[in-house]
């Protein structure tokens, strides 16, 4: 845990949060700022900062909890589909330096768009440069 992690605080029960779900070293909370009503939260209950963080078996945990919770989330707002993301690193917009995944219930209507309306420009990438792309990822 880290003293001065607002989701460490509240995995604590030093600070409230609408707690949806304990357990299985994950917590999942209501987000206080939610872009949709029933947005969840899903942290590990470790103080992690990224993905890559995360050991394989608390990984599990984490993605079975997040299995679960969204036709939890689907059902209880009626909503007729869900954005699952992390943002992995303050250059992704990682704001908490804890990991979080954010459920977020979408409905028909809303005016949101798919999570490519989050990115500006897209990169004209040729083949070469995506083989290049595909091999360096595979070598690591």
């Amino acid at each position: 845990m880290s003293s001065d992690c607002i989701f460490c605080s509240i995995v604590d029960g030093d600070v409230p949060g609408r707690i949806v779900r304990e357990g299985a070293g994950v917590t999942a909370f209501l987000d206080v700022n939610p872009l949709a009503p029933g947005h969840v939260l899903a942290v590990p209950n470790d103080h992690m900062e990224r993905l890559q963080d995360v050991p394989d078996e608390e990984a599990e945990d984490l993605y079975r909890v997040i299995h679960d919770l969204v036709p939890a989330i689907e059902e209880a707002v009626d909503a007729d589909a869900t954005n699952v993301a992390f943002n992995n690193g303050p250059a992704a917009g990682q704001e908490v330096p804890h990991l979080h995944c954010h459920i977020v219930p979408r409905f028909a209507e809303d005016s949101g768009g798919p999570i490519h309306a989050a990115f500006g420009d897209r990169p004209d990438l040729d083949d070469e440069e995506l083989d290049g792309i595909a091999d360096r990822i595979r070598e690591h």
